[in-house]
């Protein structure tokens, strides 16, 4: 409730710039889609809305062009979609549970890939394809295919360790 006060707030002079830091840390579903959906219609009003967050949900809902900050420096920027194509693809398959066989097989398929202790993510612009592939070969059940997403652009061009 003290989120939706703050935005209510802050929309009573009717801003053409509005500042958001975090805007929806803490909620649950219902009251995050309920912001959003109030700074979607902000935005199509003509409202400039500048916005912090760590949710990468978030940005892509909300953001038409977005910055990427590690340790104080810009290391990317552009609308969501294209920073997806740019730095990832469209599809990511995660596996979890693999064997050295199946990294052997990735490496022979050429795929561009990342391993982690515990799963691997495969980045592919014929999901579909290669998911069938994968599974077919490996009988996997402990798989996912999915679309790319601003947080596997984030992970890639920051790292996956944790920071201080």
């Amino acid at each position: 409730m003290k989120r939706r006060l703050i935005l209510a707030r802050a929309l009573i002079n009717d801003p053409r710039l509005l500042l958001l830091d975090e805007p929806t840390t803490g909620l649950d579903p219902q009251g995050r889609h309920s912001i959003w959906q109030r700074v979607r219609a902000l935005k199509k009003n003509g409202t400039t809305i500048l916005l912090t967050t760590h949710y990468m949900e978030e940005a892509a809902q909300l953001c038409d062009r977005l910055v990427i900050m590690d340790r104080g420096r810009i290391i990317a920027e552009g609308p969501p979609a294209e920073l997806v194509t740019q730095h990832v693809t469209r599809d990511v398959i995660e596996v979890w549970g693999y064997e050295q066989a199946l990294l052997e097989f990735v490496r022979e398929k050429g795929w561009q890939s990342e391993v982690l202790a515990d799963r691997i993510f495969i980045y592919s612009n014929q999901g579909d394809e290669d998911y069938r592939e994968l599974t077919a070969a490996f009988g996997m059940n402990q798989c996912l295919l999915r679309r790319g997403n601003l947080e596997d652009v984030f992970l890639k061009l920051t790292g996956r360790e944790l920071r201080e």
